[in-house]
């Protein structure tokens, strides 16, 4: 395999960031939106599922105590 001499690879790096296509603001803003509303969901679904968890070791640990 041929070594690549640093200019070359730099002039590589430059036409591969030159394919990228970069979102827009309005594109940013709308995914951030969606990624904040999830976290949110996501936050309230495991608050419930440790809820439910909760009750059932203090239920079975109340059982262990009698």
């Amino acid at each position: 395999m041929a070594k690549t001499t640093p200019g070359e690879f730099l002039r590589q790096v430059r036409t591969e960031v030159s394919k990228v296509v970069w979102p827009t603001r309005a594109e940013t803003i709308q995914t951030a939106i969606m990624v904040l509303i999830m976290t949110i969901i996501l936050a309230f679904f495991f608050l419930g599922v440790d809820a439910v968890f909760s009750s059932i070791v203090q239920w079975l640990l109340s059982l262990a105590s009698a």
